[in-house]
């Protein structure tokens, strides 16, 4: 098909042929009419119109131009031959150029014009040849680097690789070597080809059947590495790299160069390990984040965003100008875009983390402009710092500056300037809280429903997920199904530039997703799973647990029990049975009052719904009509809080039911805990250390209790795998599920 062209005299959004006439023809695929030249603006289902004007209501959330409307109109200020891997040199017949034609059969003297412009597939290249000319490739790369300067305009867009939907006559190519240097060595012009060949089709069939390759391996003794591929697929055939100083596969923009490359060559090696996944568009779980390596992590979804929005932007303001230069008779065609601009979507808990990351974009980028930095500065950096000593550092590092959950940004890129706060639209990259974005998703009584500018979105990174875990998943879960959904309007799009796989629906196919978090949760896990779903394959970095309960330092007595379940369904009413027929009888026994038992004993529920269950019981419950309890949630206000903790520090109450939820959110250090029972495992091993470690150590510090009196129990089922795994280690969770018996001790 013709590209799609606007006349000078059409408004814009409209269409009209190369020669300014009107078009008529059969419809295709996309809902347009398409004739010999061109298309006309006939749209169907579900596009009822070539542009909408929308009533801009709010300035994150409108705006309706197509990346190819936006590049024209910015073309000037945007591209920049010098700058760009694929800019053009000028004609001139360079001794580079004279040696290219000397390896071709049939050389075109230089007096002749030039052959019309075609499209043409990718040669695939055996894997065997790959392996046999990997030597001659590099050294070829070699000399397109030191000649770079020296190259002919036609040279340097055939050898660039930035422009993978076309190609120009086969006298201007190197024939196999170059093929496979932009076919198999350039991630970023691999996945995003224009991928119509029967193995791509394939791996689509083999991901939705839920065929996958899986590779599982080791890094030392501290972690390990999973990798699934389509069953189609060759795994590291297809996806490996050598060992030399510059990989191969990777190219990057000159700006992020050296941060690409340090970030590859990390010491660290589940962090190497990371950096290569994602470089290499392939999706990737990664459940060892830390304060340690949060920066460095940062840092890399940084250059990775940057690397994808401006080559991509590099794309198609090339192609953009090589569709100006044509001629009338000549036919090119480049699928280069979506259906709208944004491509890369990170989503954050609170607003202090989302001036890191945008603090780490602009460091790498270095916009001589910035838009919009002073409203940026005032609503999302300035905050509290204001922590007592006793807080964790893990806890200061989230909650320190800004820690509002509401919000959603928009980053527009320019080639001298990036502007804050762009509509949606008009955006680049989207940071936003899950909370926000729903927000922005569901609309309102004065706003309808949109959620296509998450249509095109290609890159997406969860950064602390296990944060976003207690606020709330189910917005995480909303919004990932209305990714890469087809709009239901057309935004100024041009059809003739979209790629086939989106307008295929398999854009959810080609999309890489980025998970970060300190930990691995079922949450997570399912996302994991259902969600990620990349024809390149995915990997789950974790680490290898020792356990909680052996840092706690302090000798105390660990008990846990296991329960059994009839389904998935009902283990939390076999939970409330279990606690209530072999745990609470003794509890009311040793806490009553009226038998002078002991006191303070801490009732750690994790989820609210327990919560408020085991709290409804001990208060109506003739069993437990003698034993006073005090009660603290994340729902619970600062002054109820006080009297809960004071009474449970007098004895006033015998026990203390608390949640895991509001210890995340307040990190309180309990006084008077010489008791410790767990409902349920903590999600973050961290809380587990604070519970037992802090709250019964400084009981026994202070002679409160003597250590052989003090005591934990837990409660556990097979559904706990992974929380059990943290807390007892790897090497002894699998035993506690598979032994007989349900009592297990540990001193």
């Amino acid at each position: 098909m013709a590209p799609f062209r606007r006349g000078k005299s059409h408004p814009r959004g409209g269409f009209q042929s190369r020669r300014g006439k009107p078009v008529t023809g059969r419809n295709n695929r996309n809902g347009f009419r398409s004739g010999n030249t061109g298309a006309s603006a006939i749209p169907s289902t579900p596009f009822q119109a070539s542009r909408v004007d929308e009533a801009i209501n709010n300035s994150e959330n409108s705006g309706a131009k197509s990346e190819s409307e936006d590049s024209y109109e910015e073309a000037e200020e945007t591209f920049s031959p010098e700058e760009s891997s694929d800019s053009d040199s000028g004609p001139e017949e360079k001794p580079y150029s004279l040696l290219l034609r000397t390896l071709k059969p049939k050389a075109i003297p230089l007096g002749e014009p030039k052959r019309k412009r075609r499209k043409i597939e990718p040669v695939e290249v055996p894997t065997s040849l790959y392996a046999e000319h990997t030597e001659a490739i590099g050294n070829l790369d070699e000399i397109q680097t030191d000649d770079e300067e020296a190259a002919s305009e036609e040279d340097s867009a055939d050898e660039s690789g930035e422009d993978g939907n076309a190609a120009s006559k086969p006298s201007q190519t190197v024939g196999k070597f170059e093929n496979l240097l932009l076919v198999e060595l350039d991630y970023f012009t691999r996945h995003f080809a224009d991928h119509d060949e029967p193995e791509t089709v394939k791996k689509i069939q083999a991901v939705t059947e839920k065929l996958w390759v899986a590779e599982n391996n080791r890094l030392g003794v501290s972690w390990s590495v999973m990798r699934r591929y389509p069953k189609i697929s060759q795994g590291s055939e297809l996806n490996g790299h050598d060992n030399k100083s510059r990989p191969l596969g990777f190219k990057f923009k000159p700006k992020f160069e050296k941060a690409a490359r340090e970030l590859l060559s990390h010491p660290n090696e589940p962090l190497k390990q990371l950096s290569t996944s994602v470089l290499s568009y392939q999706d990737a779980l990664f459940s060892a984040r830390s304060l340690e390596n949060a920066e460095e992590v940062r840092r890399l979804a940084g250059v990775h965003a940057l690397n994808h929005v401006f080559r991509t932007r590099d794309r198609v303001l090339k192609n953009s100008t090589r569709l100006s230069k044509i001629d009338h008779d000549e036919e090119l065609e480049f699928r280069d875009q979506g259906f709208t601009r944004p491509k890369v979507l990170m989503l954050m808990p609170t607003r202090s983390s989302c001036v890191k990351m945008v603090d780490a974009i602009i460091a790498l980028c270095e916009p001589e402009q910035q838009e919009n930095k002073k409203r940026f500065q005032e609503t999302y950096a300035r905050g509290d710092d204001k922590f007592s000593p006793d807080k964790a550092e893990d806890f200061k590092d989230l909650f320190g500056g800004n820690d509002d959950d509401m919000f959603r940004l928009g980053l527009k890129f320019t080639r001298k300037a990036v502007k804050i706060f762009s509509s949606f639209y008009s955006s680049d990259i989207i940071l936003a809280s899950p909370l926000g974005l729903r927000t922005a998703l569901s609309g309102d009584k004065n706003k309808k429903q949109d959620y296509d500018f998450l249509s095109s979105i290609e890159v997406v990174i969860v950064d602390q997920s296990e944060a976003l875990l207690m606020q709330n998943w189910e917005h995480v879960e909303y919004i990932f199904a209305h990714l890469n959904l087809q709009p239901k309007e057309a935004h100024g799009c041009d059809f003739s530039r979209v790629r086939s796989w989106y307008l295929d629906g398999h854009a959810r196919y080609f999309r890489q997703t980025v998970l970060l978090s300190a930990f691995n949760f079922p949450s997570l896990n399912r996302l994991y799973t259902q969600n990620m779903l990349n024809v390149d394959g995915k990997v789950k970095i974790s680490a290898i647990c020792n356990g909680a309960m052996i840092d706690i330092g302090v000798p105390i007595k660990q008990t846990f029990s296991r329960f059994e379940f009839a389904d998935p369904a009902s283990e939390p009413d076999d939970r409330f049975n279990y606690f209530t027929s072999a745990v609470l009888p003794s509890l009311v026994k040793t806490s009553s009052q009226a038998l002078g038992g002991p006191q303070g004993t801490l009732l750690f529920v994790p989820l609210y719904a327990d919560f408020v269950r085991m709290r409804n019981y001990l208060a109506s419950s003739s069993s437990t009509q003698h034993v006073s309890f005090g009660s603290i949630s994340e729902y619970t206000s600062v002054k109820e809080v006080a009297r809960a903790r004071s009474h449970f520090l007098t004895g006033r109450h015998s026990i203390l039911l608390y949640t895991e939820r509001a210890h995340h959110f307040r990190r309180y250090r309990l006084k008077g805990v010489k008791r410790v029972i767990l409902y349920g495992l903590p999600e973050n091993p961290l809380f587990y250390r604070e519970i037992v470690g802090d709250f019964l150590g400084s009981s026994i510090a202070q002679a409160a209790v003597e250590s052989h009196r003090a005591s934990v129990r837990c409660l556990f089922s097979k559904l706990d795998l992974l929380k059990l795994e943290r807390i007892v280690g790897s090497e002894r969770y699998l035993s506690l599920l598979s032994e007989k018996g349900d009592m297990f001790d540990f001193t």
